[in-house]
């Protein structure tokens, strides 16, 4: 009897490890060269409070993306300008005055999708919501600073939530720093960014722990036309990666694609303060 309660016990434990089966189905890279075209409006009060509205358009220039799996390999290439994104930004941020050094910020993002079809909102509309806060030191021809920023993408289609968050958190730090040319309008800059994942589902966590998912490395100037406003000319290289997750319950197996892009941007960006 107790040898039967034992071989019951097992069978039963080992049921869940049968029902659910991981089957990596390959990995995708995708290249990308992108322009991006942006204007930056800026209002200031003297209580060390802005606003700003920003616009970026997204154009694809050259895209390449190929996938590997057990049994093949697929490579699928496109060039030619098309539309890809574009980010509409409203953002507060405040300074006390005695302490300018220490900044706090918060906005949302309307991003609108070119990729997605425009029969359906929920699909090419996506809303995003941040929040932070920055620290800086200036010296007499540098500025370095560091920023830690909150984000949450917000979805409003239907997914399956053991796939995909409907709010999706991330954490942002940016280190970067500003040189200031004496006798000359232009300020040179850099910057560096990780981005890390806060609450992707379980399935889809790496080696069950959450994971970066964003680097990204900018540099550019700064050109001062006039008192109040100056362009901004910028190289952007991004490594991106995602791990997407495909549960299928009437063959009770998960599906993991890991996914890989590169993305390399030149772009330049109108910027007025007021």
């Amino acid at each position: 009897m107790r040898k039967f309660i034992l071989i019951a016990i097992v069978v039963l434990s080992a049921l869940p490890l049968a029902a659910t089966t991981y089957n990596s189905s390959g990995s995708t890279t995708e290249q990308e060269v992108q322009l991006r075209v942006g204007a930056n409006f800026t209002k200031k009060w003297r209580q060390g409070v802005q606003l700003t509205l920003s616009e970026e358009l997204r154009f694809n220039l050259y895209d390449v993306e190929s996938g590997t799996t057990a049994k093949n390999i697929a490579v699928d290439t496109s060039y030619g300008a098309s539309f890809s994104k574009s980010y509409t930004t409203l953002s507060l941020s405040y300074a006390h005055p005695e302490f300018k050094y220490i900044r706090l910020d918060a906005g949302y993002t309307l991003r609108l999708f070119g990729n997605k079809g425009w029969s359906d909102p929920n699909e090419f509309l996506r809303h995003r919501v941040f929040f932070g806060v920055r620290g800086s030191y200036s010296g007499r021809i540098a500025k370095i600073y560091l920023r830690e920023r909150v984000v949450c993408d917000m979805r409003t289609d239907s997914v399956n939530l053991l796939e995909k968050n409907k709010y999706n958190w991330l954490l942002r730090s940016r280190l970067g720093s500003e040189f200031t040319v004496p006798g000359k309008p232009v300020k040179p800059y850099l910057w560096l960014e990780v981005e890390n994942t806060l609450n992707v589902p379980e399935y889809q966590r790496k080696n069950g722990m959450q994971y970066i998912s964003h680097v990204r490395a900018q540099a550019g100037v700064k050109w001062r036309v006039s008192k109040l406003s100056s362009l901004d000319f910028f190289y952007r290289f991004q490594y991106g990666y995602d791990r997407d997750i495909n549960i299928t319950k009437t063959k009770g197996y998960i599906q993991l694609t890991e996914q890989k892009t590169f993305v390399h941007a030149i772009g330049v960006a109108y910027n007025l303060d007021f």
